[in-house]
């Protein structure tokens, strides 16, 4: 198959003749809206231990899900038999479903309908995520193989006495049609590579390990190959660092500037802002995962999120994104938006009925649903703060740091119910003394509410510091939802942050 193409064997489902006769029966049965999403997502994955297999899937989800607005209500329902009378039948208890939960809510006493902010028509769309090499079009041998070898020459140096390799790779296929007349088809992939070596002292029984910091990406195989990172270079320090982390003493508690890696700030911008500015938690309509969200609808336009160097949008259009699609789940052409402006909170993350309930002219394109049994939720877009356009490199934010902390990769993270008080930990820390990294020090955490976190802030590094880091598995929703999602950003100096450390805390 030709890199960026549609995948010629889903194409080959009946996937109009299917959508027809669900919204010609959702029609008849008197809908004001229907929309009919068929999907096929392949995942797969290989995992090593000590460059030996240690086991692999490959698993296939296909099916067809029939929505419906009736009388105000939602109407869901999912099916796998792909036959035209199966897709009507499916349309059928859809509206069966908005029937009866419409009945319920007016019995309960809600008045509120659900509308759909108006979206033009895309008759006839493709869209395909950019990759070069489709990773299910490599051989399970060369995967396999290259992470063995990584793996073998992650053993062969001093100090590492484990190692564990895995990727992940999805291809996900989508086919919308709706009663307006929007029809799009869709394919994008995706894949995230790690891994991570562990050293273990034998004299003192101490260990500890390090995971590379390349971030998953929306990229094919060719991502392994060296487009887009360098994984020679990366696996190459890799022990070196590992064994300066084992010798490292630990932190000592108080207050330092922080020079934050793009490989940690990531996850602090998807908990902190990513989930805090969607919408639907921030109305209170959605508080599974961790809440709902400080930032309430009524402080849009001045809550002061951040230092006015603050700039993060919402972006579901970024190259290589994992939130990135041409449209989205309720046949929305996707965009990029403002959330905080000049360290404002300026904006959301919407789909169509919120966006449409609080007077918005449109949805941003935000609804998603992981696998065809699932109904579209308001979901993440790639949610990134911007660089300043000539802003240093980290080199130059640590030589304005007297005394701090470099914090490198990602590790663990807790955050409140409101998405307001959090810590973080990272992969590695450096301290800073006199404009200079002065060696490893371990057992590190930063902690801060949001507001004075990201007040804090008061150098952004320049667009040669930006890295689009993210994850695949960002939870939501009841039953609960997967999805993958990317977040960018630079380097970034904070004042004075709370770091704590983690071994007197857990002594307490």
């Amino acid at each position: 198959m030709p890199p960026s193409a549609l995948d010629p064997q889903f194409l080959s489902y009946p996937l109009r003749p299917l959508a027809d006769a669900a919204l010609s029966r959702a029609r008849q049965l008197g809908v004001s809206h229907a929309d009919f999403r068929l999907e096929r997502v392949r995942s797969a994955s290989w995992r090593l231990r000590d460059a030996r297999p240690a086991g692999s899937s490959d698993t296939v989800q296909l099916g067809f899900a029939v929505r419906v607005l009736l009388d105000g209500a939602w109407g869901f329902a999912a099916g796998v038999d792909l036959t035209p009378e199966a897709a009507a039948a499916v349309a059928e208890q859809a509206v069966a479903v908005a029937r009866l939960s419409g009945g319920i809510s007016r019995a309960a006493g809600s008045g509120e309908r659900v509308e759909l902010a108006p979206e033009p028509v895309y008759p006839d769309a493709e869209w395909v995520s950019a990759y070069e090499v489709n990773p299910f079009d490599v051989p399970d041998a060369e995967k396999t193989g290259l992470l063995a070898e990584w793996s073998a020459r992650l053993l062969a140096a001093d100090g590492v006495s484990h190692v564990s390799a895995a990727v992940l790779t999805v291809q996900e296929n989508k086919f919308y049609a709706d009663t307006a007349g929007t029809v799009t088809t869709q394919q994008r992939v995706r894949l995230h590579p790690w891994l991570e070596a562990t050293s273990v002292d034998e004299r003192t029984g101490a260990f500890d390990s390090m995971r590379t910091v390349a971030p998953p990406a929306g990229r094919g195989w060719e991502y392994l190959r060296g487009v887009g990172w360098d994984w020679d270079a990366e696996l190459a320090e890799l022990p070196e660092l590992l064994a300066q982390k084992m010798r490292a003493p630990s932190v000592a508690a108080g207050r330092y500037d922080l020079v934050i890696d793009p490989s940690n700030l990531w996850l602090t911008i998807h908990e902190s802002i990513g989930h805090a500015t969607e919408l639907d938690r921030a109305l209170g309509y959605e508080a599974a995962y961790a809440g709902t969200s400080f930032a309430t609808f009524d402080r849009l336009g001045s809550l002061e999120y951040g230092s006015e160097l603050m700039h993060v949008t919402g972006d579901r259009t970024a190259e290589h994104g994992l939130a990135t699609i041409g449209y989205d789940d309720e046949g929305v052409a996707t965009q990029s938006w403002d959330l905080i402006r000049d360290g404002v909170l300026v904006g959301y993350q919407l789909d169509r009925p919120m966006a449409r309930l609080k007077g918005f002219g449109r949805s941003n394109g935000c609804a998603y649903a992981d696998s065809p049994a699932h109904v579209p939720v308001q979901r993440m877009a790639n949610v990134s703060l911007q660089p300043a356009a000539d802003g240093p490199d980290t080199s130059g934010l640590v030589s304005q740091v007297e005394n701090g902390l470099y914090i490198v990769g990602d590790r663990s993270w807790s955050i409140d119910m409101q998405r307001y008080n959090f810590q973080f930990t990272g992969q590695r820390a450096y301290a800073i003394r006199n404009g200079e990294l002065a060696g490893q020090v371990k057992d590190f955490a930063y902690q801060a509410t949001t507001t004075d976190f990201w007040g804090s802030m008061s150098a952004v590094g320049g667009p040669q510091t930006y890295v689009l880091g993210g994850a695949f598995n960002c939870g939501k929703a009841q039953p609960g939802q997967v999805a993958a999602v990317s977040h960018g950003c630079p380097s970034a100096l904070f004042r004075q942050v709370n770091v704590l450390n983690t071994q007197q805390e857990a002594g307490h």
